[in-house]
């Protein structure tokens, strides 16, 4: 059975429209879903990428605790067959929460290095899913600014197999977005 990671990048609870379209797609996928709900996790400030930039062997106790949510998120994305990531567009881009996620993830010699040709993302290749869901900014369009930073997120960590399913329009009619949603789960 193949393992889902589905990122939970709403800040809307229940009422979640990319929530919605996210439990589609892993219904439509099968297997094992683990849920991690951004919006319970602790954005990352001074002491923590301190601590990142710390040799492993050279941290404090208060470092590891420091990175400890960060290990484990890292181990979730490295072990996963494929990965759903919800969001809503807010101000044209993704959640705060959202970003605080990618925030934890993104670490120098755990899911990127630097070498003379450049970054090398370290993240085994997979395949992601963004349940992407707008009040009326389309993905792709000029106002998208939230899956160009996903892909370049997720590119830069070294998965860029990423396929998004969008039910935008939301504004002018919930049902019609779920509905192009769906039609796009259906191809998969």
């Amino acid at each position: 059975m193949s393992k889902i990671l589905y990122i939970n990048g709403s800040i809307k609870g229940d009422m979640s429209v990319s929530k919605k379209v996210a439990k589609k797609i892993a219904a439509k996928l099968g297997g094992d879903v683990t849920e991690r709900d951004a919006s319970a996790l602790t954005p990352i400030d001074g002491a923590w990428l301190g601590a990142a930039y710390t040799p492993a062997e050279n941290r404090t106790a208060e470092q590891k605790a420091a990175l400890a949510t960060s290990d484990a998120l890292i181990a979730e994305l490295k072990s996963a067959d494929a990965v759903i990531i919800g969001t809503g567009v807010y101000n044209f881009g993704i959640t705060g929460p959202l970003k605080t996620w990618f925030d934890l993830i993104c670490r120098v010699g755990e899911t990127f290095r630097y070498t003379e040709a450049g970054p090398e993302g370290l993240v085994p290749a997979k395949k992601v899913y963004v349940a992407y869901a707008s009040g009326g900014v389309p993905a792709g369009s000029s106002y998208d600014l939230a899956t160009p930073y996903i892909r370049q997120v997720l590119g830069f960590v070294g998965v860029t197999d990423v396929t998004v399913i969008a039910a935008e329009g939301v504004a002018m009619g919930e049902e019609a977005a779920l509905a192009r949603a769906d039609e796009q789960i259906a191809r998969l």
